[in-house]
C-alpha cells in the first residue's frame, strides 16, 4: 500500500456535489448543425442496407461533429469521465434511425462489444420481469435499484428512448473519491479491496472458465487506479464451493465501499430525458440507477439503448482482467464472449 498515492486530485476525482452544481462539466447541448450532421450520416448508412451491428466510421461519415467526438474521447479517458449529449429529437425518428445514430457515434468513439452471451452489441435496458434474486438474472432487466457497479467494457453508453413514470434516475460516483475517503478513514480496509475477490458470471461462462472471476475491486497498475465492482454478483459468487471465501474484513471493506459510494456529497444523479446520450468511463467511476415505477402501457415503458465500447489509446489493464475480457488488448477488449456468441444488433 505504500506505493499507492495518498490522494487523487485529478479531474476524475470529482465530488458529486460539485458535479451537480456544475452541469457544464458533463452536459453538452447538441446544436442544430450537430443534429443535421448526425442525421445525414444515419441517412447515408441506412441507404447501404447494412445491419446496424456492422456500422463503422466509414459507413457513418460525420463531418463537423467529428471534432466533438474527439473531444468526448478526451473527456472520458482524461477528464471527468462522463458526458451527456442532449437535444437529439428522437420523436422524429424510427427506432432503426435512432439506433443508427447511436451506434454510428459509438463507432467514432471505439469498437462495440458484446453485452451478453447472445452477442448483442446494442443492448436494451428495460424491466422484463426478471427475478432480481435469481443468481443468473441480470439486474438491469428488473425495475429494482441496481446499486453502484461497473460494466465489462471501457465505456458504457446509454440512449434514453423513454422515461419511467417515476424514478429511474442515473447515479454516478468517482472511484478515486471513494479511495480518498477510505484511505483517510480506514486504510486497513482499503487494502482488502486490492486482493482478488470472486464475482459471479451469472451463467455467462466462456469455454473452459470458472463460473466466477477473481478480480480485485481496486487495481493499481502502471499509474492508474481501476475499479471493477458489482456487489450483488460478489455476494452470489459465494454459492460456489471452490470460490475464495469472503473474510469478515473483506465484508467490512465492501460495506464501507458501498457506504461511501452512497454518500450524498460523493455521488450525483441525473434524470435522462428522451434523446439523451450518456457516455461513462467505466474504469474510474461506478454507475447506478434508482428503482422505478413504470407506465402500464407497453409502448410508454422505460427503455434505454446501451453500448459497450473499447477505446483506442485507453489505459493498460492488469493481467487479471483477462478473466473478464478474454484479452486486455487496448481498443479490442471487453464484452461477454462464449463459444456460441455471434455479434449482432437487435433493434428490439
Amino acid at each position: 500500500m505504500n506505493h499507492l498515492p495518498k490522494n487523487f486530485a485529478g479531474p476524475s476525482a470529482w465530488l458529486g456535489k460539485d458535479m451537480a452544481n456544475s452541469p457544464k462539466a458533463w452536459l453538452y447541448q447538441l446544436t442544430q448543425e450537430d443534429i443535421l450532421d448526425l442525421e445525414s450520416a444515419a441517412q447515408h448508412f441506412l441507404s447501404l442496407g447494412i445491419d446496424v451491428g456492422c456500422i463503422t466510421k466509414e459507413t457513418f461519415p460525420l463531418q463537423a461533429f467529428t471534432k466533438h467526438a474527439k473531444t468526448l474521447i478526451h473527456t472520458l479517458l482524461s477528464g471527468v469521465g462522463v458526458e451527456v449529449l442532449r437535444g437529439l429529437p428522437i420523436q422524429n425518428y424510427t427506432q432503426e434511425f435512432t439506433a443508427a445514430i447511436f451506434c454510428g457515434l459509438g463507432a467514432h468513439l471505439g469498437s462495440a462489444r458484446s453485452q451478453n452471451a447472445s452477442g448483442h452489441i446494442l443492448g436494451h435496458v428495460r424491466d422484463v420481469g426478471a427475478d432480481a434474486n435469481d443468481p443468473n438474472s441480470r439486474i438491469y432487466q428488473t425495475s429494482q435499484r441496481q446499486t453502484f457497479h461497473t460494466d465489462s467494457a471501457d465505456v458504457v453508453g446509454l440512449l434514453c428512448m423513454q422515461e419511467a413514470k417515476e424514478g429511474g434516475r442515473s447515479l454516478l460516483v468517482s472511484a478515486e473519491s471513494i479511495y480518498n475517503r477510505m484511505k483517510a478513514q480506514r486504510p486497513d480496509l482499503l487494502q482488502k479491496l486490492f486482493e482478488p475477490i470472486a464475482t459471479d458470471r451469472r451463467g455467462e461462462v466462456p469455454e473452459g472458465a470458472k463460473p466466477f472471476m477473481e478480480i480485485p475491486v481496486l487495481s493499481w497498475h502502471k499509474g492508474y487506479l481501476t475499479v471493477f465492482y458489482q456487489r450483488q454478483y460478489i455476494n452470489s459468487a459465494q454459492r460456489f464451493s471452490d470460490v475464495l471465501k469472503l473474510t469478515p474484513q473483506h465484508i467490512a471493506a465492501l460495506d464501507l465501499f458501498d457506504e461511501l459510494a452512497n454518500s450524498q456529497d460523493l455521488f450525483f444523479s441525473m434524470q435522462l430525458q428522451p434523446g439523451d446520450m450518456q457516455f461513462v468511463y467505466n474504469h474510474c467511476q461506478l454507475h447506478d440507477r434508482t428503482g422505478f415505477l413504470d407506465w402500464p402501457e407497453p409502448h410508454k415503458r422505460r427503455h434505454l439503448m446501451r453500448l459497450w465500447l473499447s477505446i483506442d489509446g485507453d489505459r493498460p489493464l492488469p493481467e487479471c482482467f483477462k478473466q473478464r475480457y478474454g484479452t486486455i488488448e487496448v481498443g479490442n477488449r471487453g464484452g461477454i464472449i462464449t463459444q456460441h456468441t455471434k455479434l449482432h444488433a437487435p433493434l428490439n
